[in-house]
């Protein structure tokens, strides 16, 4: 077999380069290989210890520098102390030993601490957190428990062989003991969480520069840890541990007081930058692009949010771009978005492009097959340069092992053109896939990912192979000039629609021959913005758009202001254009005469007899002088002809037959029949060979809406004869895209029925909002297009809570945030209080942000969620459905900053409400329904199934929720949010949903049943006993002894008298020199209750007396009072005993504590606040460190405190749980951290 081993490896499709032209352009100028460029990789961060990553060709480093602005590796560093010596103690509590090599002339040390957990990707926190596990705690848990329970076997063996029928109170809390130590360890285990190690942060200026130290031993020895300067001034990195092997680099911000830990939140930067510059001296084969490109990292993932790029950190990605004069910027980020080509965070790109001269490419999204699923900024921005993902026939074979050979094509889910405003949407292509370096700490060296995030740094690459050309050739270039030399000299690829693939794949030879021949043009330094009616290309849609129509074309010069153009060139400019359009339904002028002004010309669409489908084709303008340049700008047009359905009676659109082969798609446009509002589409597999996987995708857009809001997109495996039905929303009157993909790797030939059937419930609103005040809520549905079933039901299954700032504050940021110009960022810091009655699920939004984040005019909305302790739980940013918080029972602070450079636009947010929509427990609330309003003003009938014809009106009629059933803690001007569905079909149920808003009216008023007053009373009585009263109450406050005897002289029966002067003893700061009178209050209050009347009450079934409640209230009293009498009684009693106390006087003592046990134990559980503390002194006391620890870990359950926790450790350390003992000693940090953590 060895024989027949072919060794030829597809090797240049593991990391493609033939497709662009890339490695013939660097076989015939291996000189041009990317030198003197610099790209800026906007990203998850990039490993510059990786593979491939560490140098150019020539010798010089590669990544030149590291930056993370989104604040998540931020330290506050603000803590100095000056010293001589050579150790300081850390903000951790461990003592630091400064190396005598350090040099610090002015003797002061910047502090501060971080979390790992903090630092770490969640791909490499999961696999610490196994590690850990499995190897320090698993295996000592195991002894643990088992010793424990040996020994309770033990225990109970030799004590249920004695001869007393009596059980002693000390074996029978020993047997507790065993059995609270089991519970523990098992609760401990329950909830077990890596919290990682803690890093202490030093920070100084040694005469030259700021330097910094993590660290990473978490003992002090900083002699073993790495000294970093800020990574641009040396290329310094290091790696925070040997089991992680995760490489951080530092930089340092307002003079030592801020500290930046650069890290990186996912691979997917170092695979991409890998593609666009990675140099392998042994493996060429595995070079990126332009091995001689140098790298920028910019990390615009934030770790708290996974990777999600946020406003904060894009925008001081591009200050530091511009900063920094970079030529390139990949970026393959992007969301979609609902308008296009605007929004604060696209238009300081555009700025970044258009006045300081920096090429931006970007990916295209990853929403396909669909049209008009381009993502922002890479598809809807003008200024940037969208890449379309292509796969090659090498590809398939190097990365996806192919068993056939299949011909080119782009991915099905790469996103097509065009955007909703009219422009092309893609610009290029390049191949959308690689194997490529990835991060040390995946513990591999190379992966395989696709994705418009692996074409766009192969095409970054691309043009940093011809901007070095350009550069080493002196030939002048622009943004423009390059986009226009990509864009007019890329490759067709044949069967592949201009919505996928732009102007076709990038070439990288002829756009560098295009500036060789063709230069200098007198263009170089412009751009030719293109402006159709407010779009950027024309793009009939709609079935009401679908006819002859003339559209007014702006053309507007525009020079590059990194470049300074001469007035006297910009008055010569002068150009003649021939405007050519291939299409014959589309009407031009032939020619343009363009100068250093706005033009204006216009062209007539006529779409009558065009067949339906889509249709694409553009208006090219091409300088007269020089044709073969190419055209100088384009005016894209696109026109989606609809099908109508002509079978009125069913509704359905039948597709018999389809044939496809891999990677094949059909699209249908139809023209949703008016009164429509949800489809079913049906397929079925003709082939009885073998199945298929395709892709369902539908879309409709809507006006300022993101293309995700009306999709349908649905992946799914068929077998041979094997079918699927789908449904889904759909808007009537609107053209519908249906889109069926076969998946591009799906190999074989297959061939499906399908139809797509609509029909219509429509109500007499689109908006439903009911209030509870308002009382029964009537909608009129109307069956618009065939006889439907109607079942409504209403399901709420979100209580949504409204907050109010309690503090707004806005401030001026620092030097990461001073925009060009010297233009000063502003951030506005809302804090809110939320409570949480029990433990829940809930998302925080704040509407007039949300779902806003390129497209924005603000330029963040992070959220962060703490704890009384300042731990942060949870964060969130502009996509409320992808963030939540799963909190226990207690008070919360949240935080949320926004920022802007005016702060009149944040003034305008101080005031504005945080919503917090909560999950409702088990299935949600419904709410009743009926046919008429008789029967719900009476309850009577509920709604049942009923047949509407097509046109019948059906009244639906909802009654308000009973309040009894209003879920606890919802309030007055809160709201329960759920869906309002009409269809009893399913597949109707399904897709045709529709938002329902109850709103929560004020709670009626109830009379309480109190005792009854006592009329006969006389007033003075009363005026006695509510100075009295008010005294008592205030004695607990004032802590006046004197007040006190005085109150005694007159009152010294009213035991609420004693009982708050116990409060007040117990609240004395000299409350350790008061046991004493704390013990002779106690007692004293004790003899005021009669105990055993209190106990009598409370073993009663039930009182029939007439003045049962006012008893009820009284004995409720007196067992408050005695609980407390007896707790303190005991804590004193405990507390009062030293290591001077003799044994006698000690075992009385505990003899006593063991009487107040048992009383306790008959009044109350020993986790009650108002006892625990006995419980847990006497727990002590008994050397019963189990019932102890397990009360503690209550405590903390329930409340959780540093002192709680500090015990729980103590704790554990006397039952030799050593490994127990470093889990809670390790979370001491994540759990009480010293301040906020910074946004």
């Amino acid at each position: 077999m060895a024989d027949s081993v072919n060794f030829d490896f597809p090797v240049f499709g593991l990391l493609p380069k033939k497709e662009t032209g890339a490695l013939q352009f660097l076989t015939k100028y291996p000189e041009y290989d990317g030198k003197k460029v610099t790209i800026a990789v906007f990203d998850t961060g990039v490993d510059p210890a990786a593979a491939g990553l560490r140098e150019t060709i020539d010798g010089r480093p590669k990544v030149i520098d590291l930056y993370d602005t989104s604040g998540s590796g931020d330290v506050d560093t603000s803590t100095v102390v000056e010293t001589a010596e050579l150790e300081i103690t850390g903000l951790s509590g461990r003592k630091l030993k400064i190396p005598e090599a350090w040099k610090n002339p002015s003797g002061k040390y910047h502090l501060g601490l971080k979390q790992a957990n903090d630092l770490y990707p969640k791909t490499l926190r999961d696999r610490l957190h196994k590690e850990y596990k499995e190897r320090m705690w698993d295996p000592q848990q195991r002894l643990k428990l088992g010793a424990v329970m040996r020994q309770q076997e033990a225990f109970e063996n030799k004590h249920t062989n004695g001869q007393s029928d009596t059980v002693d109170l000390q074996e029978t809390l020993t047997k507790e003991d065993f059995q609270a130590q089991i519970d523990s360890l098992s609760s401990l285990e329950k909830k077990f969480s890596f919290y990682g190690p803690v890093f202490d942060c030093i920070v100084f200026h040694d005469g030259v520069t700021w330097r910094a130290c993590v660290d990473t031993t978490t003992t002090g020895d900083l002699e073993s840890c790495s000294l970093l300067a800020p990574y641009a001034l040396e290329q310094q990195f290091a790696t925070l541990g040997c089991s992680d092997m995760l490489t951080y680099s530092v930089n340092i911000y307002k003079e030592g007081d801020l500290l930046e830990i650069v890290t990186n939140c996912g691979s997917h930067g170092t695979h991409v930058a890998c593609i666009a510059a990675g140099y392998f001296p042994d493996q060429p084969e595995l070079n990126g692009i332009a091995p001689g490109a140098q790298i920028v990292s910019i990390k615009i993932g934030d770790s708290r949010l996974g990777s999600m790029e946020t406003g904060t950190s894009l925008i001081r990605a591009i200050i530091k771009a511009i900063e920094l004069k970079v030529d390139l910027v990949n970026f393959s980020y992007g969301e979609t978005a609902a308008y296009q080509n605007s929004g604060r965070i696209c238009d300081l790109m555009s700025e970044a492009v258009n006045k300081h001269g920096i090429i931006f490419v970007s990916s295209a999204g990853n929403s396909g097959p669909a049209l008009s699923t381009v993502g922002t900024p890479g598809g809807t921005t003008t200024a940037i340069i969208g890449v379309g993902a292509y796969v090659s026939p090498e590809m398939m074979a190097a990365e996806y092992s192919l068993r056939e050979k299949l011909p080119g094509n782009h991915y099905t889910w790469s996103s097509r053109g065009p955007s909703a405003d009219g422009a092309r949407g893609v610009c290029i292509s390049a191949p959308g896939g690689a194997i490529a370096s990835v991060p040390n700490w995946t513990l591999r060296r190379s992966q395989l990912m696709n994705g418009t995030s692996m074409s766009s740094p192969n095409a970054c690459g691309g043009i940093a192979l011809l901007l070095s050309a350009l550069k080493a050739g002196n030939i002048p270039y622009s943004p423009y000039s390059i986009r226009r030399a990509v864009e007019n000299t890329a490759l067709k690829v044949e069967n592949i629609e201009a919505f996928a693939q732009g102007c076709g794949l990038l070439q990288v030879e002829k756009s560098y021959m295009l500036f060789t021949e063709k230069n200098p043009c007198q263009e170089w330094n412009m751009n030719f913005v293109v402006t159709c009616n407010g779009g950027r290309g024309i793009y009939l849609r709609e079935p009401h758009e679908i006819k002859p129509q003339e559209t007014v074309v702006n053309i507007e010069p525009v020079y590059c202001d990194v470049n300074t153009t001469e007035n006297k060139d910009k008055i010569a400019f002068s150009m003649r254009v021939n405007l050519i359009c291939s299409a014959t339904w589309v009407s031009c002028p032939a020619h343009l005469e363009l100068m250093n002004m706005q033009r204006v010309f216009t062209v007539k669409v006529d779409p009558a007899g065009l067949p339906t489908g889509p249709h694409y084709t553009e208006i090219q303008a091409f300088d007269i002088s020089c044709p073969t340049k190419g055209p100088i700008f384009r005016v894209p047009i696109t026109i989606l002809v609809p099908i109508r359905v002509q079978d009125a009676e069913q509704c359905e659109l039948r597709f018999c037959n389809q044939h496809f082969n891999a990677g094949q798609i059909r699209r249908h446009f139809i023209a949703v029949p008016e009164g429509a509002t949800w489809a079913v589409i049906h397929m079925k597999v003709l082939s009885k060979e073998h199945g298929s996987r395709f892709v369902i995708h539908t879309i409709q857009l809507s006006p300022q809406t993101a293309p995700k809001s009306n999709e349908f997109y649905k992946l799914v495996n068929l077998s041979d004869l094997g079918e699927t039905t789908q449904s889904f929303n759909v808007r009537g009157g609107g053209t519908l895209e249906v889109c069926i993909s076969k998946w591009w790797a799906s190999i074989g030939c297959v061939s499906i029925d399908y139809s797509v059937r609509f029909s219509g419930l429509r109500a007499s609103s689109q908006v439903f909002s009911m209030h509870a005040a308002e009382g029964i809520a009537r909608i009129d549905v109307k069956s618009t297009l065939n006889c439907e079933e109607i079942l409504p039901v209403v399901a709420l299954k979100h209580h949504v809570q409204v907050l109010r700032p309690t503090e707004s504050k806005i401030q001026a940021l620092g030097n990461r945030d001073l925009l060009p110009d010297g233009r000063q960022i502003y951030e506005l810091l809302l804090t809110y209080q939320l409570h949480m009655s029990k433990t829940g699920e809930f998302s925080p939004f704040c509407p007039w942000l949300s779902h806003l984040l390129y497209e924005s005019d603000y330029e963040a909305q992070l959220w962060m969620l703490f704890d009384t302790n300042k731990q942060l739980m949870a964060s969130g940013d502009a996509f409320p459905h992808q963030y939540s918080a799963k909190v226990e029972k207690g008070d919360y602070t949240l935080r949320m900053h926004v920022r802007h450079e005016k702060t009149e636009q944040l003034d305008r947010l101080k005031e504005k409400p945080m919503l917090i929509k909560h999950k409702l427990a088990n299935a949600g609330i419904t709410l009743d329904t009926f046919a008429t309003q008789g029967h719900a003003m009476t309850g009577g009938k509920k709604f049942v199934t009923h047949s509407s014809q097509a046109g019948e009106i059906c009244p639906i009629y909802i009654t308000p929720l009973p309040d009894e059933k209003i879920p606890k803690g919802v309030t007055a001007g809160n709201y329960l949010l759920g869906t309002l569905t009409f269809a009893k079909d399913d597949y109707g149920k399904k897709a045709n949903g529709f938002p329902f808003k109850y709103v929560i009216s004020e709670a009626p008023n109830r009379k309480k049943n109190g005792p009854p007053a006592n009329k006969e009373k006389n007033k003075a009585l009363e005026f006695d006993d509510a100075l009295r009263d008010l005294k008592v109450n205030w004695l607990s406050k004032l802590g006046s002894e004197s007040l006190y005897n005085e109150l005694r002289e007159k009152y010294d029966d009213h035991f609420p008298l004693h009982q708050a002067w116990l409060l007040a003893l117990d609240a004395d700061k000299e409350k350790p020199n008061r046991l004493q009178e704390i013990v002779a209050t106690a007692e004293l209050l004790l003899s005021k209750i009669d105990k055993q009347t209190v106990l009598s009450h409370y073993g009663m079934k039930a009182d029939v007396r007439p003045n049962a409640a006012a008893i009820k209230s009284d004995m409720e009293k007196q067992k408050i009072a005695l609980i407390e009498a007896l707790s303190r009684l005991g804590i004193a009693k405990a507390d009062l005993l030293t290591a001077e106390t003799s044994e006698e006087e000690r075992t009385t003592t505990l003899l006593q504590l063991d009487d107040i046990f048992r009383n306790l134990t008959k009044l109350t559980d020993l986790n009650d606040a108002k006892v625990v503390q006995f419980a847990m002194r006497h727990a002590t006391l008994c050397v019963q460190y189990g019932r102890l620890l397990k009360m503690l870990l209550k405590q903390l359950e329930d409340k959780p405190t540093e002192e709680n926790e500090r015990k729980a450790i103590e704790t554990c350390q006397k039952l030799g749980w050593d490994h127990c003992v470093q889990h809670l000693g390790n979370g001491l940090f994540t759990k009480y951290p010293p301040s906020y953590r910074l946004f």
